[in-house]
């Protein structure tokens, strides 16, 4: 399906609402920033992957061939005291790093899978990619940009940003700002030309466990570097659309800038698109204080924040009511009025599948063809998801009534009844990537329930591992409580519903 419409996005480092025209007509790469896969997927990781999967769903329902790329962060990811955060997670649990990544990875996926995101077209590794990310460092000194010091690599940001006039366009800090706000190594700033300085490629230490030979040293690339590698290997040098969470702007996003302009003298993309952070009951999450909450805990309300668990696809429609650029603040009360929205918009479709018109129109026709092209529109403008499921909802009174008699479904024309139905099918499944998990046998109910299953029988397999076993038993009881029985053997664990 192709659709003639005009579509604005807000494009971050432009800070204003643009028409989006993509590089190649009917063509759209996009590059998101994936996970760093040295722990469990975290919450707002799912709101902003749940939020790009519904920006990929829409391109694509717009009728664009979109490359959608979403990398796995493997390596070089560092923590404030200059550690990768792969290597200390493979000494905490005791693994080889790779055993650390696939781990995490296979969880992301499961997550992923349950919330019923799209996979992207192409998911590179960090390490899959070192010898490109060497070329890129080398590409960076020869242009001027780089120095190494010591057998580690740096950014020259401070003649960058003199020569270029560009280093923080998207983040809105000047050099001043960022001498106090650089994260890179701490234990290498006297190395550095100036603290604003960060490394592209790092010496590594003896006991460090991820490193590969390099013409400066035996060592790993930096952070920033790899997404600059992949987006450009897969996309070209300048592509249509770079996505991530709000808080990857700086520095991050900043310094991928820098190395796509530093080793091409090319904008990595035209359009910067950022998801916002989320909130709990008013307050920034944090594990300190308590006030955080895990995706598991949602699902099964094993959680002093819930009073329930809820479904994947409430929370999924929870996170459409919050426009992907506004926070979005969970509370309990709020989760339980989409639970009963969610409930309403299901049985409103299914309602709606069952209706019958030998009409010819009238006055009807005209108000539910607007009210489905006012669907269209609102996701065009930078895809308003909230205010394009609130035109969807004002549809559902006029199809209850359609049910009931109130209004009579024959003034509908068979054409304005196709459209209503096409309109629901499409941003509800399509686009919004719900599913119906009310309709008997007929929603995925089994997947969903095998997803979660095996979601849940590997948090324990884990706990036992770890010998948790206050929480390996916990699980256990509490399954148990829900009639769900878990049974231990060779093969794994497996459960059966009492």
């Amino acid at each position: 399906m192709s659709i003639k419409k005009e579509l604005f996005v807000y494009n971050s480092i432009q800070r204003k609402k643009e028409k989006f025209e993509p590089i190649n007509e009917g063509f759209i790469g996009m590059y998101v920033c994936g996970p760093t896969v040295y722990s469990d997927v975290h919450l707002g990781n799912v709101r902003t992957f749940v939020s790009f999967d519904i920006i990929y769903r829409f391109l694509c329902y717009l009728g664009y061939k979109v490359r959608y790329v979403r990398n796995i962060t493997d390596v070089g990811h560092l923590l404030d005291d200059g550690e990768d955060r792969m290597s200390k997670g493979a000494k905490a649990e005791n693994l080889e790093p790779m055993e650390v990544a696939q781990k995490y990875t296979n969880g992301f996926h499961d997550m992923m899978r349950i919330f019923n995101t799209l996979q992207p077209s192409i998911e590179p590794r960090a390490t899959g990619h070192i010898l490109e990310q060497i070329e890129m460092v080398q590409d960076i000194i020869n242009n001027g940009y780089g120095y190494e010091k010591n057998g580690s690599v740096y950014f020259d940001t401070v003649k960058f940003a003199e020569e270029k006039k560009t280093y923080g366009q998207l983040s809105g800090r000047v050099i001043d700002e960022l001498m106090a706000e650089s994260r890179s190594d701490l234990k290498n700033q006297s190395e550095k030309k100036h603290p604003s300085d960060f490394a592209i490629w790092m010496k590594a230490s003896d006991d460090h466990l991820m490193k590969w030979n390099s013409p400066w040293s035996v060592g790993f690339p930096g952070w920033h570097l790899e997404c600059s590698v992949m987006s450009t290997k897969y996309l070209g040098e300048t592509f249509d659309i770079h996505g991530g969470g709000n808080d990857l702007k700086f520095p991050h996003h900043e310094n991928e800038i820098a190395q796509n302009v530093g080793a091409c003298n090319c904008q990595p993309c035209r359009y910067w698109l950022h998801t916002n952070m989320l909130l709990m009951n008013g307050r920034k999450m944090s594990k300190s204080d308590g006030n955080t909450i895990t995706p598991e805990e949602l699902m099964t309300g094993d959680s002093p924040h819930v009073s329930q668990g809820y479904d994947p696809m409430v929370l999924r429609f929870f996170m459409l009511q919050t426009h992907y650029a506004s926070t979005l603040d969970i509370t309990d009360d709020a989760l339980k009025a989409s639970e009963k929205g969610y409930k309403r918009l299901m049985q409103a479709w299914q309602v709606l599948q069952k209706l019958e018109t030998t009409g010819a129109g009238n006055s009807e026709d005209e108000d539910v063809t607007r009210l489905c092209d006012m669907v269209l529109e609102d996701m065009c403008d930078d895809f308003n998801a909230p205010k394009a499921l609130s035109r969807l909802f004002e549809l559902v009174p006029k199809i209850n009534s359609y049910k009931e008699g109130h209004l009579d479904v024959n003034q509908l024309s068979a054409d304005a009844l196709r459209l209503l139905k096409e309109t629901f099918s499409g941003f509800i499944f399509d686009v919004f990537g719900l599913k119906d998990v009310l309709s008997a046998g007929g929603a995925d109910n089994g997947n969903v329930m095998d997803g979660l299953m095996g979601l849940i029988t590997e948090l324990r397999q884990g706990a036992r591992e770890n010998k948790d076993w206050s929480t390996s038993d916990k699980i256990r009881d509490s399954l148990a409580a829900l009639n769900i029985q878990l049974k231990d053997g060779k093969d794994g664990t497996s459960w059966t519903i009492n």
